[in-house]
């Protein structure tokens, strides 16, 4: 389940000039790359704290934040990408975070 290619498509402002998408090999490390993206820019907001740590009400305000998110991934048995919206990729990264934390 976990090994379906995934695509994140997000919009980080009201300009549609931010449009842009990632794309994973599973849904595990699309959940990774949005994790990586938030923690890059915890760093270049504190660029003099060497170890930035968050918790996962940080991380859904900075997925909130963003004019759009969503995901796409692709299922097998119908040869076709079924699309998620930002609830459905908050519960993701938070089963994730959580797995990484056991």
């Amino acid at each position: 389940m976990a090994n379906r290619h995934t695509i994140i498509l997000m919009q980080t402002s009201q300009n549609r000039a931010t449009r842009t998408f990632m794309d994973y090999e599973s849904i595990t490390q699309a959940m990774d790359g949005i994790c990586a993206l938030y923690e890059r820019k915890l760093k270049e907001l504190n660029p003099a704290i060497r170890n930035i740590s968050y918790d996962i009400s940080h991380l859904y305000n900075f997925i909130d934040g963003l004019a759009d998110m969503s995901a796409l991934v692709y299922d097998s048995s119908i040869h076709a990408y079924l699309p998620h919206d930002r609830q459905w990729i908050k519960q993701k990264t938070f089963q994730h975070l959580k797995k990484l934390a056991h």
